[in-house]
């Protein structure tokens, strides 16, 4: 039974499609006249991606603006309905005869699958309804003997900061308690400081256009306003399920800085204008202090490095000059197997192990084996044709997540063997290979969880004899399929 409310989501006029389709056929190779053409790409609100190989510009000259214009002319229909809807993009497959017939496929968008990376191919399967990584389910540990360190001086830093910014606006203690009462925490001395000097409201400011600039001199960042402080906890970090599971939470023993996604101790306060939060750490590493200041980067899932000791040292532009710690001899939580990196799984295997990638391989393929007995081992990601025998993947009965190509996927379907344990999965795909199976393998896997299929969508129409370009009428119908 087809779900009707997935169908009534996705632009499912043919006339909708009909430029890009025109666009793709017409702009094929001439001896293709004569064969049907297969397509698939998608189309997003954002971005699109469309199986064209556009022309190489000649030298000194960027890729022709004719071909790009042409090309976002044809997906801005389909950009617009997607808009209207309220959808962000839509997978599609498409073969066209030649005398233009042509049967559309649309991969509606399930609640159980993450979005693709720009490809038709459909991304990460959520097989256990709100289910997270378990590095984001990883709390800081407690580390009893953590201080403040000697440098912090809230009446210093308040001072000073009143020197340099004579004309803000303090906030007041009841909106600091309001503060405290909104995130669930005290905070620390030397941020109610600085908040007593400045609350940072662009409204205090008035017709002041570098009142902002100044006070970013002064603390030595893009300062929040008091009502815009928040806790970096784990799950204001986003990340795809696929590169999630590929981080393992690690603090060495000589750490200043927890290796956890969040923690209820960051209390983000500031940006570095790039993109990058600065948090006040109370939740430090072994060797860190409470209060230190830390920023976490927009392009790391997890972990913060350490800026300085104290507030203090922030607005006094002492830097810390502690380094970050090391792992020293142990083995790492998160090995790679490739040409490039380690040679071999029992290189890589160790009672740790808690992420096993297996990348590009030019030798024989390898046995799962050596990692069979590893009680940490919860994700595994196989490049295609790595894996000797895809069936040893059913001993690995604590894995959450798991990326295979599709015949190794095949294997265990067939032979009922995908691990139970699992959470999420991923079908790794190469190239240009037909979505249709694809995301028939996602199904099945979908349905051994029981849950939501990838809905297709078929229209016919017909765009006539292939033609240079222009939009013509069609007499197209449309009908659904799961």
């Amino acid at each position: 039974m087809v779900d009707q409310r997935s169908r009534s989501s996705l632009p499912h006029d043919f006339a909708t499609w009909e430029p890009v389709l025109r666009f793709l056929r017409d702009g094929g190779e001439r001896e293709q006249a004569a064969h049907s053409i297969r397509v698939a790409g998608h189309v997003g609100r954002g971005s699109w991606s469309l199986p064209r190989r556009r022309q190489s510009p000649g030298f000194g000259r960027a890729f022709l603006a004719d071909g790009m214009r042409d090309e976002m002319k044809a997906v801005e229909r389909v950009r617009r309905v997607l808009a209207d809807a309220g959808v962000d993009d839509v997978a599609f497959t498409a073969e066209i005869s030649p005398a233009g017939q042509t049967e559309l496929r649309l991969f509606g968008r399930s609640p159980a699958v993450e979005p693709g990376l720009g490809g038709p191919h459909p991304g990460t399967l959520i097989l256990v309804e709100g289910a997270v990584p378990r590095p984001w389910l990883r709390l800081p540990d407690p580390v009893p003997g953590a201080v403040p360190a000697p440098s912090a001086d809230p009446a210093l830093l308040e001072r000073t900061l009143r020197e340099r910014l004579p004309e803000a606006v303090g906030a007041t203690e009841t909106e600091i308690a309001a503060a405290e009462a909104r995130l669930g925490i005290t905070l620390p001395e030397e941020l109610k400081a600085l908040y007593r000097v400045t609350r940072a409201r662009w409204e205090d400011w008035g017709d002041d256009h570098t009142a902002a600039e100044r006070e970013c001199k002064a603390v030595g960042c893009e300062l929040f306003a008091l009502e815009d402080l928040y806790i970096a906890e784990a799950s204001s970090r986003h990340c795809l399920w696929k590169f999630a599971a590929m981080e393992a939470v690690v603090t060495p023993p000589d750490a200043a800085v927890q290796g956890v996604v969040g923690s209820p101790g960051w209390i983000v306060f500031g940006d570095n204008g790039g993109g990058d939060r600065l948090a006040v750490d109370l939740t430090p590493g072994p060797r860190g202090h409470t209060g230190q200041i830390i920023i976490l980067s927009h392009e790391a899932n997890i972990g913060a490095c350490l800026v300085a000791d104290s507030l203090t040292d922030l607005v006094m532009r002492r830097r810390s000059g502690r380094r970050a710690g090391s792992d020293g001899d142990l083995p790492p939580a998160v090995a790679h197997v490739n040409i490039r990196s380690l040679p071999s799984i029992e290189a890589a295997a160790h009672p740790g192990l808690e992420v096993l990638s297996i990348g590009v391989w030019e030798a024989e393929p390898l046995s799962l084996s050596p990692v069979m007995e590893l009680p940490r081992l919860r994700t595994l990601a196989a490049y295609p044709g790595t894996l000797a025998d895809p069936l040893e993947i059913a001993g690995l009965t604590a894995l959450e997540f798991l990326e295979l190509g599709p015949e190794e996927w095949r294997v265990l379907l067939d032979a009922g063997a995908v691990p139970r344990s699992l959470s999420a999965a991923a079908i790794t795909v190469h190239g240009t290979r037909d979505p249709l199976p694809i995301v028939g393998l996602a199904n099945e896997l979908l349905a051994l969880w029981n849950r939501p299929q990838i809905i297709q969508t078929v229209l016919e129409g017909d765009l006539g004899p292939m033609a240079r370009g222009g939009d013509g009428d069609t007499d197209g119908v449309s009908r659904d399929r799961e």
